[in-house]
């Protein structure tokens, strides 16, 4: 069974306390080797740690600000989670993007964050990992705007068009794919069926956005099975090949030699 890897989950949140060693069971029942973990702000790197912590080989961590904890307060967690980043055993910038759908108080704070986490990633060398729910041209144009040929990283929950999915590939940038290209109506499974597999990673975001047939509860990363198994109908391909080039893609980015 080939290998896969989840490159955006938060099992460290409170969702998983009750069945985090069963929910493990069944990642590895799966063949998931490997989660990466996106961090929210000052509250949860810590949870994140210690989810690393204690499973060294299995989970990787990253640190960043979600745009839905810009608050006026940013510039101070900001200093917080760089003191973090720059001292600690990272493999990525994230989560960090703008979101428009929650809350739209605080754009400007949104987007300032954004550029000083991309700019923290140049500086050390590292991927970012873009949220961008309803805010994908502003944040592929930030993106596009600061690239000077060296920046990467993944467009997260990816759900645009062609035309936006190329301007991503055209960065040299990946894009997360999970669980809305099981959802019937989302259209996400016609646009994925035209990318090339060499631009996909899988994810999860568990706890959230869980794949058909389980919409509506809570997700983990043993359903990348579901998320794997449609990628490889759109595309006319074996699970075998979804598997093998979307591990390829997340360790290259991730663990670049």
């Amino acid at each position: 069974m080939d290998a896969m890897i989840d490159t955006h989950a938060h099992v460290y949140l409170s969702h998983f306390d009750d069945d985090r060693g069963e929910m493990i069971s069944r990642m590895n029942n799966e063949g998931v080797e490997r989660v990466y973990l996106p961090n929210i702000d000052i509250e949860s790197m810590n949870q994140v740690d210690k989810l690393v912590e204690d499973f060294p080989t299995r989970f990787f961590p990253m640190m960043g600000l979600h745009p839905c904890s810009v608050k006026s307060d940013y510039k101070d967690q900001l200093k917080k989670l760089k003191e973090r980043l720059y001292n600690g055993n990272y493999v990525g910038v994230g989560e960090i993007g703008i979101d428009l759908y929650w809350d739209k108080t605080h754009v400007k704070e949104q987007e300032n964050a954004y550029r000083t986490q991309i700019e923290w990633a140049a500086e050390i060398e590292l991927p970012y990992v873009v949220h961008s729910r309803d805010s994908l041209d502003i944040t592929i144009g930030i993106s596009e705007e600061m690239q000077d040929g060296t920046h990467r990283g993944i467009f997260h929950c990816f759900n645009g068009t062609f035309d936006q999915a190329q301007r991503i590939m055209d960065m040299q940038f990946l894009m997360g794919i999970g669980g809305v290209v099981t959802f019937k109506n989302a259209g996400v499974d016609k646009v994925v069926a035209d990318i090339p597999l060499e631009f996909i990673v899988l994810e999860t975001d568990a706890p959230y956005l869980t794949p058909a047939p389980f919409r509506g509860k809570r997700n983990e990363p043993s359903y990348l099975t579901y998320i794997v198994n449609r990628i490889a109908e759109v595309k006319k391909v074996d699970v075998n090949t979804v598997k093998r080039i979307t591990t390829e893609n997340a360790m290259r980015l991730f663990h670049p030699q």
